[in-house]
């Protein structure tokens, strides 16, 4: 693994490199420590473009259909 890479850990709310905290508690990698240091800024803002993305944008299907949000993907 490269050592150019950085995480943001959600647990102790800051940035660590590789050898760091488990996977499932951090996001990353980033290239940079900077933008690593963004992470939840970054989190929030590719939140933001997937709940306003038509392609997964359901509101006019009915919920009780039982479908998955994977069934707009298909064919």
């Amino acid at each position: 693994m490269p050592q150019d890479q950085w995480y943001y850990c959600l647990v102790h709310h800051a940035v660590e490199p590789a050898e760091g905290c488990k996977a499932i508690e951090r996001l990353g990698p980033y290239p940079t420590r900077e933008e690593a240091e963004q992470a939840l800024q970054i989190a929030q803002e590719r939140n933001e473009e997937w709940d306003n993305d038509p392609r997964f944008n359901d509101e006019d299907e009915d919920d009780d259909e039982g479908g998955s949000a994977f069934d707009a993907l298909k064919p």
